[in-house]
């Protein structure tokens, strides 16, 4: 019989309420906070760089959907034995809502959006890329609250002091729902909050990455590259010690490899931009165009309030 220990961290009685016939969905609320947050960082961060606010709408606009796609993409396609079995409702796949993205299709699709948008509107992608990362490593973060309602990615059993202890959940019915269901009270086990610790890392990543950016004077996408060898740095670590059921290559869990396998990746990216370019961009190259219909405004600006104050000496005399 599991004794309940008083230091554990509790799951939430239940992750979804009812606000008549509309869902309220913590895992969803936590995504658009998340989403908020992040996209409020990034405008900051490339408008202060000299880049063109309406840019970071229409990245919006973009990476929001595909990011959310391709992240359910990953999900479904790695945890395909969830939805294509004997026993399985393949409708279920479509079910967002529930649980379930996958941060590298999310990256993977929205990066490839990203690169599109940017080539249409002929900008620098570089300069957004590193204004966006921190902003969304931190959404990340914010988004894994997500997982503790829901009672999912979570480790294997453990009696440590910060241990999470998983609810039995059922629905109206009775019935067995790890995500809709409410608490009985019932503790079904205690385990590492891999999702906690995931989070907290994408926390500390943030903060480095903000302090990186301006010690290291890093520019060209290096801040990207660099967010992307600290998340992958985490999650190799973390994924080993998830318990639920995950894809394996040769008896790995494939995050596990996934998150080895980009890290090379993107330090290897992140030493070659280094190479060609040194420092960070000037407000002229993070977006020319921009750039100039300010520069020439402001020049107009100056001039009027000039001539503005000619008119009034002239007009005292």
């Amino acid at each position: 019989m599991h004794t309940q220990i008083l230091a554990n961290i509790p799951s939430p009685p239940q992750g979804v309420w009812q606000l008549g016939p509309i869902p309220i969905r913590a895992y969803a609320l936590c995504i658009i906070v998340g989403i908020i947050v992040g996209l409020r960082m990034t405008l900051r961060r490339y408008t202060a760089r000299g880049g063109n606010p309406d840019t970071v709408w229409d990245a919006a606009i973009v990476v929001i959907p595909a990011g959310i796609v391709g992240g359910r993409l990953y999900h479904v396609i790695t945890d395909n034995q969830k939805y294509f079995c004997d026993n399985c409702n393949p409708v279920d796949a479509l079910k967002i809502t529930n649980g379930g993205l996958g941060i590298w299709g999310a990256v993977a699709l929205g990066a490839l959006a990203l690169w599109v948008l940017f080539k249409v509107k002929k900008v620098p992608l570089g300069p957004f890329a590193d204004a966006v990362a921190p902003g969304l490593v931190l959404a990340q973060a914010i988004g894994r609250l997500g997982n503790w309602f829901n009672q999912e990615l979570y480790g294997r059993p453990t009696d440590v002091p910060w241990a999470l202890d998983i609810y039995y959940r059922v629905n109206e019915k009775g019935a067995y729902a790890p995500v809709s269901g409410h608490s009985t009270g019932e503790v079904m086990t205690s385990v590492h909050p891999t999702f906690l610790y995931e989070m907290v890392w994408n926390v500390l990543v943030c903060l480095f990455l903000l302090w990186a950016h301006k010690a290291w004077k890093l520019g060209h996408g290096r801040v990207f590259a660099l967010y992307v060898m600290g998340y992958t740095l985490g999650r190799f670590f973390i994924e080993g010690m998830r318990s639920d059921e995950a894809t394996h290559i040769f008896g790995v869990r494939v995050n596990i490899i996934v998150s080895l396998v980009i890290f090379i990746i993107a330090a290897i990216v992140f030493f070659l931009l280094d190479r060609h370019r040194q420092g960070s961009e000037s407000p002229e190259e993070v977006d020319p165009k921009y750039w100039a219909e300010n520069r020439d405004s402001r020049q107009r600006g100056d001039e009027h309030t000039v001539s503005e104050g000619q008119q009034r000496d002239s007009s005292t005399t």
